[in-house]
């Protein structure tokens, strides 16, 4: 373990593999302290990981409402300092597992509300939020309560635009529309959105033309292999700048024999690898809070895609940091 800060007492550190074996011990994100809203430790952390394990607004296969449980599970697999810079999260910043918001899985609209009360505490803390999904409506109410301020900007890795107004023409929430609500409601300023790694077969082009219309950037699969991940994240830096940016990883990003275990897998994507590079060009932007979503253990029965779930996670903690 890195050495300790003077004003450090340790207390935000993982278990270290060495002093407790990995499969053992109650499972928390990466090994982590739990401390829950209530914690008189609460108001200390700076970075909370956060479950919402919901997947209310899943259109075909559900599951990702088991995903946050099997994340933390593959997440004790994660060591404290990052191969390649050396960087230590941990170190950097005073991290903890907030727990689970619990959703309530008869009512999409109570389950909003309580996602974004329990942001909204997380936020009124002064804590940088790093979610593990549940499905990507789940996003929404979380940027309800980091966007109220301000719109934010959107770096979003994804193989969906999720752009769409509804479903069976009046259910305006499903994890295919949150970033067009977003929009609407003034969460996310839409010159200052990103969108890498669109791919798959439509339904049409609603969601397209409302990315042209509002000014989105849309990056399709095509582009990002033929300009090649440095080229395409130096420009995500520039669409979001230097401003509050949220960042939000669907699973489903990378192609599906990396990560079969999600709802929506969409052929001819990137590799974990690549997946790593992106994330890691994120390090230096103001980043605000993320998101890791639409692990399904369901149909993840070897929980490779848990695994490569939590791995990300643990890019993203750096980004943050």
């Amino acid at each position: 373990m890195p050495s300790l800060k003077p004003e450090d007492d340790g207390f935000f550190h993982p278990v270290s593999g060495f002093d407790l074996p990995r499969f053992a011990g109650v499972p928390t994100f990466m090994r982590l302290p739990y401390v829950p809203p209530d914690h008189p430790r609460f108001t200390d952390v700076e970075i909370g990981l956060i479950g919402i394990p919901w997947d209310a607004g899943t259109t075909n296969r559900p599951g990702p409402r088991h995903g946050p449980r099997q994340l933390r599970d593959n997440s004790t697999m994660i060591r404290a300092q990052h191969p390649v810079t050396g960087h230590s999260p941990f170190t950097a910043a005073k991290c903890a597992d907030l727990g689970d918001v619990g959703p309530n899985p008869t009512s999409i609209e109570d389950t909003l509300e309580r996602v974004t009360a329990f942001y909204d505490a997380v936020v009124a803390a002064d804590i940088r939020p790093l979610t593990a999904g549940g499905d990507h409506l789940s996003t929404l109410p979380v940027l309800r309560a980091l966007g109220k301020a301000e719109p934010l900007g959107l770096v979003l890795f994804d193989s969906h635009t999720d752009l769409f107004d509804s479903y069976f023409g009046d259910q305006i929430y499903t994890h295919g529309t949150p970033f067009r609500r977003a929009v609407e409601e003034g969460l996310l300023d839409p010159k200052r959105i990103v969108q890498i790694g669109i791919r798959g077969t439509n339904y049409g082009t609603e969601d397209i033309e409302f990315a042209i219309e509002s000014g989105i950037r849309i990056i399709r699969i095509e582009e990002v292999f033929e300009r090649g991940i440095p080229a395409v994240m130096a420009e995500a830096r520039e669409i979001v700048g230097d401003a509050r940016t949220y960042v939000s990883f669907d699973i489903d990003f990378l192609d599906p024999a990396y990560a079969p275990g999600t709802g929506t897998p969409e052929i001819g994507g990137p590799t974990s690898f690549q997946g790593q590079q992106a994330v890691r060009a994120l390090r230096g932007l103001n980043i605000v809070g993320a998101d890791l979503v639409e692990v399904s253990p369901p149909f993840d029965p070897a929980g490779v895609t848990a695994y490569v779930g939590a791995s990300l996670m643990f890019e993203l903690l750096c980004a943050m940091t």
